[in-house]
């Protein structure tokens, strides 16, 4: 684990599952349940959505038409490979304490992204985390290992 702190530089929500998130600023994570308006929030173990800033803006620099919140991330965080912190990782930013619960995923059949790019960088890079304990994260607040 290289880094120990990082910055969040994206919080996105979708009301609906399968779409792109919309950058909101502001959340309130729920216990046990997740983003409290985002589609994903529930009684699972993918409660919220993380994504190495840094692997967006690779990603970017191929020639990728991405904004924020375009691969299904809830949060963006500068400083941190989350694909490298083992399942179980604690994060805390500010009051809110997360716990990484699965490294990548299977893309979704349609995304948009791999239709475009003929790759996608959520399936190897995005982490999966549900909510130990709640509060609110805006874009710019500090994140680190809990």
């Amino acid at each position: 684990m290289a880094n120990k702190t990082g910055t969040v530089t994206a919080v996105c929500t979708s009301d609906i599952r399968g779409i792109q998130k919309t950058d909101v600023g502001s959340v309130e994570l729920v216990e046990d349940f997740g983003i409290s308006t985002d589609a994903h929030a529930g009684k699972w173990h993918r409660q919220v959505s993380l994504l190495s800033y840094e692997k967006i803006e690779e990603f970017k620099a191929k020639g990728a038409p991405v904004k924020d919140g375009a691969f299904g991330e809830n949060l963006i965080v500068q400083g941190f490979d989350f694909k490298t912190l083992p399942v179980g990782t604690r994060l805390k930013c500010n009051d809110v304490i997360l716990e990484i619960t699965q490294i990548g995923k299977q893309c979704h059949n349609g995304c948009e992204i791999f239709k475009i790019m003929g790759d996608c960088i959520m399936p190897r890079e995005g982490v999966f985390a549900r909510v130990i304990k709640g509060g609110v994260i805006s874009e710019g607040d500090e994140m680190v290992y809990a």
